[in-house]
């Protein structure tokens, strides 16, 4: 699980925002990009390229 500290420091490498965890607790989500950033093993792979569109039911 990821600390909220980590959060807290993390933010969007496309748009420079804020992030937030999804509520699975295994993707950080960007609002503002509509992308979901994956999480493996414990580490957020914070990568343009890695990340996929947020589906609707991974908003909340």
């Amino acid at each position: 699980m990821i600390r909220q500290e980590i959060l807290d420091i993390l933010a969007c490498p496309k748009c420079k925002g804020p992030v937030r965890l999804n509520a699975d607790q295994d993707g950080i989500i960007c609002e503002t990009c509509k992308l979901i950033y994956p999480i493996r093993d414990d580490i957020p792979i914070m990568l343009v390229d890695e990340a996929r569109p947020i589906e609707p039911d991974q908003t909340t």
